[in-house]
């Protein structure tokens, strides 16, 4: 009979959460080597698996010494960098709730958010200080801490992140916390009104690391490079996360200053595997003149997502860039980040698609009684995952209506293809009803992009007499080049059905966006509301 080599002691316990991930690799058996190199800020500046823990574990004691305990909400304010990723990780060791709040809102908005959640402690970089002060008295926050940052110490109301740099972790109590135990509230941008906490459990975030790890075989050999902010899913637990799940690297951009040329160096610099870029940053990518000049021989994966990739945007990748595999993915916040891929194997049957189901993840398209939609028919996309919310913060209401019976009902539309692709119609309160019949924007939104000359569009409904409400395309079109309205008009009578075709077109620098980097076309539709009701035929 074989025996124990040792006796278990009670501090070797494992409670499998998200602390797993920068706890794991320093017991005696583990599955890689702490001295890798774990995260990389630009190049510039890197932790190892062990710099990573002992960070955590000082930041976790500092939070201790607050007063932070199981359940208590812990803001991060903070730009991109190494101390976020302590910060996080030192909070749900003492099984505390990391807000992760959106830099760029106004003061009113980070009131909102801070009262909403009922922050106990604030971590922020200093540069935010003047932002939070006129807050201060509305808000349920007890301690500040600031992280300095060059050129400035911060306000003297918060104190310095400087202690916990250096101070011992020894008397850290960390928290028994499981995988239904909630770990991170993440307010939705949204596209069409109030922002609300969506709440991640640690088996959300850790079975979504687990899921992208299978799907796309990363390894202790995976370099992971996001470029977004992380106050997004899509800069911190997409790709980055199961880059550390697998002992690879997860390396980032710097917040602020996007250039692709920055990010190339980088990329070069750390030798990336799979990067993720937003549409706007692939196009920036594949005009680049001087892509060539840069040794991407590593780079294996594209990954991007928020809104489809144009046409056009999809075959220069192709031309530049051969034997790079092109994902586009769909998903949302609540609904576990990523819920479909389109794999580029199948970018050229399906365009119009974002693919098929994630591993673990179950997708439908129902009718409005709840009854599934045969394929073609259009129905709301649903989705099912381990990564799917638990719901949302405060809002008991919207949580009943959004997450039934597991289910996350997304809000969007679409139809399963007969080989079992999804193929998204638009956004469920974006559809616009014309004369009894249904338009759903995205369809017209593709005819149009396909004409040369636009390079984006949005349809949204606006008010019309007979019709009750119609089309009005707002376009962006190529620079330097005029197209009437009849040619753009006469283009969509060639492939959409007459009552498809928008009434009017509008032509724009740029199409608003939220911090998601999505079109928010409410705001569109208040901007062009009276367009309706105006004697002209178009603008």
């Amino acid at each position: 009979m074989l025996g124990v080599a040792r006796s278990v002691r009670k501090g070797d316990t494992v409670n499998m959460n998200l602390s797993w991930l920068v706890d794991e690799p320093h017991r005696r058996l583990a599955t890689g080597d702490p001295e890798a190199c774990a995260l990389s800020a630009e190049g510039m500046e890197r932790w190892s698996y062990r710099d990573l823990r002992d960070h955590a574990d000082r930041y976790a004691k500092g939070l201790q010494d607050l007063g932070v305990v199981t359940g208590d909400r812990v803001g991060i304010l903070l730009l991109n960098s190494l101390e976020y990723w302590a910060t996080y990780f030192g909070i749900l060791k003492l099984g505390a709730i990391a807000v992760r709040l959106n830099f760029r809102l106004a003061p009113a908005e980070l009131q909102y958010v801070l009262s909403d959640s009922g922050c106990k402690v604030l971590c922020f970089h200093a540069r935010f200080g003047t932002r939070l002060e006129p807050i201060r008295p509305e808000v349920p926050v007890q301690a500040y801490v600031v992280f300095q940052e060059a050129g400035g110490d911060g306000p003297d109301w918060a104190l310095s992140s400087k202690a916990w740099e250096e101070g011992d972790p020894v008397g850290i109590s960390p928290a028994a916390s499981n995988m239904s135990d909630p770990a991170m509230l993440m307010y939705t941008s949204g596209t069409s009104g109030q922002a609300k906490g969506a709440l991640w459990t640690h088996g959300n975030t850790l079975w979504f690391a687990v899921m992208q790890a299978l799907k796309w075989g990363f390894s202790p050999g995976t370099v992971a490079m996001t470029t977004g902010p992380f106050y997004h899913v899509g800069a911190f637990e997409d790709l980055l996360l199961p880059a550390l799940l697998s002992r690879g690297s997860a390396v980032f951009l710097g917040s602020g200053g996007f250039s692709i040329e920055r990010a190339l160096t980088v990329m070069e610099k750390e030798r990336v595997t799979d990067i993720l870029l937003y549409p706007f940053m692939l196009y920036e990518l594949v005009r680049y003149s001087n892509l060539e000049q840069h040794d991407l021989s590593r780079l294996k994966r594209i990954v991007s997502g928020g809104d489809p990739l144009m046409p056009w945007a999809v075959e220069a990748v192709r031309e530049r860039l051969p034997g790079v595999e092109l994902v586009q993915a769909y998903g949302l916040t609540e609904g576990g980040a990523i819920s479909t891929c389109l794999d580029d194997a199948y970018a050229a049957v399906h365009p119009d698609s974002v693919g098929r189901p994630l591993p673990l993840t179950s997708v439908s398209v129902v009718r409005e009684d709840g009854s599934e939609a045969e394929p073609g028919e259009v129905g709301e996309v649903m989705v099912c995952s381990p990564s799917v919310s638990a719901g949302y913060w405060n809002q008991p209401n919207a949580t009943r209506e959004t997450f039934v019976d597991g289910w996350c009902r997304t809000g969007d539309l679409g139809r399963v293809t007969d080989d079992g692709f999804l193929v998204l119609t638009g956004r469920k309160k974006d559809m616009i009803r014309s004369g009894g019949e249904n338009i759903y924007p995205a369809e017209v939104e593709r005819v149009l992009t396909d004409h040369p000359v636009v390079m984006e569009a949005a349809v949204i409904a606006v008010p019309d007499e007979k019709f009750l409400e119609v089309g009005c395309a707002v376009v962006v079109l190529e620079a330097g080049v005029l197209v009437d309205d009849e040619e753009l008009l006469g283009y969509c009578r060639s492939y959409l059905a007459s009552y498809k075709v928008p009434r009017y077109v509008v032509r724009v620098d740029q199409l608003p966006r939220n911090l998601s980097g999505k079109v928010t076309k409410y705001a569109l539709r208040e901007r062009y509301r009276q367009i309706g009701r105006e004697p002209q035929s178009s603008l």
